[in-house]
């Protein structure tokens, strides 16, 4: 049996938890205090997804691309707004199933401006071997986020019905 599954395995059971909705800035606010992530492109007409470093400028994402990558080989159409992309992003903690998910949706271009690029190349710290050539915009339309949180927990109120295990049941009166 490998390392994972002796650790799930050996994982003890959590409640349900709630998703709650993140704003759009909240959402960003998180995709800015993590660097790396996963983005979703479409590679030979099927979805492919690759984990990548990142930064934000202001909005948009800036994904660090390596040379001899698929993601290297993307280009969009000199005309319109760019590939459509997905990115996302996660911190989870496996023991407790507490956390979030960020997923951006837009339109991605390659960096092309050499200024730009230089500025990129000294934001992102490549997580793997071999210097960061190229950087990919995503600029995004849609920005949806969830918090993984506890239950809130309500107290139901006893039926007063004297059905067993109730406060009617087992009051002096009953």
């Amino acid at each position: 049996m490998n390392e994972y599954a002796d650790q799930a395995k050996g994982s003890r059971e959590v409640a349900p938890r709630h998703l709650t909705p993140l704003s759009r800035t909240d959402a960003l606010r998180l995709l800015g205090g993590v660097s790396l992530g996963r983005i979703v492109f479409t590679h030979q007409a099927l979805p492919a997804v690759r984990p990548v470093n990142h930064c934000l400028d202001g909005d948009d994402v800036i994904v660090g691309l390596h040379d001899g990558t698929t993601l290297a080989s993307l280009t969009a159409p000199s005309e319109g707004p760019g590939l459509v992309v997905a990115y996302e992003a996660d911190v989870i903690d496996a023991e407790t199933h507490l956390g979030w998910s960020v997923v951006v949706t837009g339109y991605a271009r390659l960096v092309t401006h050499p200024d730009q690029l230089d500025h990129y190349r000294s934001v992102l710290r490549p997580w793997v071997t071999g210097a960061m050539q190229h950087a990919l915009r995503i600029q995004p339309d849609i920005v949806t986020g969830l918090r993984l949180t506890v239950q809130p927990w309500t107290a139901t109120p006893a039926p007063l019905n004297g059905t067993p295990g109730t406060a009617a049941a087992n009051s002096p009166s009953a």
